[in-house]
């Protein structure tokens, strides 16, 4: 058997940084070894989770026995797909975790840059951005023009700046893994999370990255797709305008700033149960 299968009637003990490396795969068997070995290396003592999202190309048996993998029995999309390892982050009680892409554009070796500013305290969600600091990662004119109008929108909205709100390289502490947990965007959800965090008033840093081009396969978001892909994530922003950002109470938890009441222990216990019984193991 490949990899470690969730036994969802026996969660694992957690690690004890209470680390947790979420890895979200679609048909991503040809990268993804280098990408565990990778993290494996760089990050002993972390609990690495690969979240195969209804593969067809043998991910999962992809995976070395030292890394967990949770098994969708059908393509959710990289929302649905994280929202299932921050429910899985939840269930097991892991303190922070880190996003890290199956392609191998995120590197081990700077996961840590996102994990300083939760360590002391000075972040709820940090991003790691490409263009924080000159580098050498390059974008198309379209890319580059969507984003721009992405992130204007974003301080439009939710009164910040950020440099590389399309960047899925991030860290999130435990509150705000309680409210991810609780619901998360379905489609290309990057910048459309960011909005909502900074208008729940949960702290959001960027941290210079250095990132790698793909290892393998294609981006999901071509260049002539780029203008659909901007429309549609603004439009979602602005949508999202008409609902409350998450309420800290949804997730069994405040969220900073809302002044929300908990949940009621009925309640809690139930959506508990939730969370363990979409622990689906795949075979």
């Amino acid at each position: 058997m490949s990899g470690d299968q969730v036994d969802s009637m026996n969660p694992p003990s957690r690690p004890l940084d209470g680390c947790l490396v979420v890895v979200p795969a679609f048909n991503e068997a040809e990268s993804l070894p280098a990408v565990l070995e990778d993290l494996l290396r760089e990050l002993p003592g972390a609990e690495i989770l690969v979240v195969d999202d209804g593969s067809t190309d043998g991910t999962a048996r992809a995976v070395p026995d030292a890394v967990r993998v949770l098994r969708l029995p059908f393509n959710l999309g990289i929302g649905g797909a994280m929202q299932a390892g921050y429910r899985y982050a939840l269930w097991t009680g892991a303190r922070v975790v880190v996003q890290v892409d199956g392609d191998g554009q995120h590197r081990g070796d700077q996961v840590r840059k996102l994990l300083g500013p939760i360590s002391s305290g000075v972040a709820d969600l940090v991003v790691g951005s490409r263009f924080l600091e000159a580098g050498e990662y390059e974008q198309t004119a379209t890319r580059g023009i969507g984003a721009a109008a992405l992130h204007g929108l974003i301080r439009i909205l939710a009164g910040q700046w950020v440099t590389d709100c399309t960047s899925g390289f991030r860290a999130a502490n435990r509150s705000v893994v309680k409210t991810f947990a609780e619901w998360y965007p379905d489609d290309y959800p990057e910048p459309e999370v960011l909005a909502m965090a900074l208008r729940s008033r949960f702290r959001v840093r960027e941290v210079p990255v250095r990132m790698n081009p793909r290892l393998a396969g294609k981006s999901s978001i071509s260049p002539l797709d780029a203008i659909v892909y901007m429309v549609k994530v603004s439009t979602a922003m602005l949508l999202d305008m008409l609902r409350d950002p998450w309420a800290g109470a949804q997730a069994g938890d405040s969220a900073p700033g809302l002044g929300r009441p908990p949940l009621p222990r009925q309640r809690r216990a139930r959506a508990g149960h939730e969370v363990a019984s979409r622990a689906e193991v795949g075979s």
